[in-house]
């Protein structure tokens, strides 16, 4: 039986994944601040299921995981899918930065934590839930889109590290577009898609081992038009 941690699984796409990966025989461990929302997998899948509650923000990811490492009997894939953000222009430095120790911070420790791990191991998988937001910066949400954009581009050093390493080490960047979450609750959006179809799409970018994937896949249009976009025409936005 397989091993997967979820970074952030007891909401949103975290549990829609968890969900996912239990109905097909992996083992999971699950990170997150709260019961809340997660009984039915607690109640379903008891034996294929292992969770620690703890904030990354405060805590030791590091030290978290390798105790779910230890619980779980091993580790094959690791999921990173916490992550906060503000569509405020404004939202001043306190908010902005309790925002990049997640985003930014918390993320490094795991994905530095992972990659080490599979290097030694000699095998294994981080997938990421960055974001179409990390192409290009925005107004709405100036700290968000720079983490996002950060992700992006370590994900992408990591990758290059795997392919020199000649191992089995595989590096996934999963960027959606507007999903239907506690995030985007009450605001309009376009080409929303509900958290349940984009977990499957990530499901099936993960198993097919992808380097990257857009979120419903209409966004790789948008993500296009975003690379091209002249700069006098962005700022105008």
């Amino acid at each position: 039986m397989k091993k997967v941690i979820i970074i952030g699984a007891t909401s949103g796409i975290g549990k829609e994944l968890a969900k996912l990966f239990m109905c097909n025989n992996y083992k999971v461990g699950l990170t997150g601040l709260h019961t809340n929302g997660i009984e039915e997998l607690i109640q379903n899948h008891p034996e294929h299921l292992e969770i620690r509650y703890f904030d990354c923000t405060k805590e030791s990811s590091s030290e978290r995981i390798s105790e779910l490492v230890s619980l779980l009997g091993g580790l094959d894939l690791l999921i990173f899918s916490a992550g906060i953000g503000h569509l405020n222009g404004n939202p001043g430095f306190e908010v902005e930065n309790r925002a990049n120790k997640l985003n930014v911070m918390a993320f490094t420790e795991i994905a530095d934590w992972s990659y080490r791990f599979f290097e030694k191991q000699g095998k294994g998988h981080f997938v990421t839930i960055s974001s179409v937001a990390g192409l290009r910066g925005y107004r709405v949400a100036p700290a968000y889109h720079a983490a996002k954009s950060y992700q992006i581009s370590y994900l992408e050093a990591l990758k290059q590290k795997a392919y020199r390493s000649r191992k089995s080490i595989y590096i996934t960047d999963i960027r959606p577009g507007f999903v239907e979450t506690e995030m985007s609750a009450g605001k309009r959006q376009f080409w929303l898609v509900s958290k349940e179809k984009a977990a499957k799409q990530i499901y099936s970018l993960i198993k097919r081992k992808k380097g990257m994937g857009y979120i419903s896949r209409r966004w790789q249009i948008v993500a296009i038009v975003m690379k091209l976009l002249p700069r006098w025409i962005h700022k105008r936005m």
